[in-house]
C-alpha cells in the first residue's frame, strides 16, 4: 500500500505534526491570517482543526502548502546558508541600501486654498 514518494516533501508526515508545527510558528491568530479558515480563528483547537482538515481537501491543501513554504523552506534555507535560517529573508534585494533613500518633500500643489469649482449644470434636451 505504501509507495516510494521521493519528490513528495510531506511523505511520512502526519497532518497533526504539520498543524502543530504551524501553530508553534504562527500561533492560532497568525495562522488564521495566513490561511483563512474559520476553525483557526473561531475557538481553535488541534482536534477540531484536524477533523475539519481531514474532511475538506481544499483547506488541507492550503495548510500543506503553507507548511512546505514556511517550515520546510526555513529548513532548506538553513542547509543552504549554514545554521542561520534568517539569511534567506535578509539577503540583499535592492541595488542600493533602502535606509539611505531620501524622501522628497510633497509637491506644493496641495498647499494654499483650493481653486473654486465651477457649478455643475445639467444639460437640457431640446425637444422638437
Amino acid at each position: 500500500m505504501s509507495q516510494d514518494q521521493p519528490k513528495n516533501p510531506l511523505h511520512g508526515l502526519k497532518l497533526e505534526a504539520i498543524l502543530v508545527a504551524l501553530v508553534d510558528k504562527y500561533d492560532w491568530p497568525g495562522l488564521s491570517k495566513k490561511v483563512e479558515i474559520r476553525c483557526f480563528y473561531n475557538d481553535p483547537s488541534v482536534k477540531s482543526s484536524l477533523k475539519f482538515l481531514r474532511k475538506t481537501p481544499w483547506a488541507r491543501e492550503k495548510v500543506e502548502q503553507l507548511y512546505i513554504y514556511a517550515i520546510l523552506g526555513d529548513k532548506l534555507a538553513a542547509k543552504k546558508h549554514g545554521n542561520n535560517s534568517d539569511v534567506r529573508r535578509t539577503e540583499k534585494v535592492f541595488d542600493h541600501d533602502p535606509s539611505e533613500v531620501v524622501k522628497e518633500p510633497a509637491s506644493n500643489h496641495h498647499k494654499g486654498p483650493k481653486p473654486a469649482k465651477e457649478k455643475f449644470v445639467w444639460p437640457t434636451l431640446n425637444k422638437k
